[in-house]
């Protein structure tokens, strides 16, 4: 009499199957960011100047604005105004002077936050000169806004930032590199 004989399972030397699922599941869950510009806040496109500075004649420094919203993307130009010299660089000269921001910006309820880099007048990185170099990161309160008028509180600074619209532009997304 012949003894039966059982087959043994064959051992599998590959991987198992949940890893390759799991990785599976989580590629599918991602979602690539679109490469093209946001469209930013409809009532900010455009040109914005701030003509008048509260108490401009009493302080000894003060700054005026310019701000151009083009979809998500903020070009901001800062005027520094100095009645005393507190600076020994040559770099202040007259006591007045210009410096270039751009970055983008995003509205949050009633704040509007800026993350920009210093540039040169052309809009190029600045990485070394006169005046600030790198990040440029103001916070703001939007406390008043109206078809050609916008009133910022900047969360470091107590003077109101007031506001006139120059320009208006609509926004037409571009590509992003």
């Amino acid at each position: 009499m012949k003894h039966p004989t059982f087959d043994r399972p064959k051992k599998t030397t590959g991987w198992p199957l949940w890893p390759f699922l799991l990785f599976i599941l989580l590629m599918s869950a991602c979602k690539f960011n679109p490469n093209i510009q946001d469209e930013g806040a409809p009532f900010l496109q455009g040109s914005w100047t701030e003509t008048q500075v509260d108490q401009q004649d009493s302080l000894l420094r003060y700054q005026q604005h310019d701000f151009r919203f083009n979809c998500d993307s903020v070009y901001i130009k800062i005027r520094t105004h100095a009645k005393m010299k507190m600076e020994a660089d040559s770099c202040y000269g007259d006591g007045e002077w210009t410096e270039y921001a751009r970055g983008i910006y995003i509205v949050r309820n009633d704040s509007l936050f800026i993350e920009a880099t210093y540039t040169h007048d052309n809009w190029k990185q600045k990485l070394s000169g006169c005046h600030h170099i790198g990040q440029y990161l103001p916070r703001f309160a939007i406390t008043s806004q109206g078809e050609d008028s916008l009133e910022l509180q900047n969360f470091y600074s107590k003077l109101p930032i007031r506001l006139a619209r120059t320009a208006q532009s609509n926004c037409i997304p571009k590509q992003i590199y």
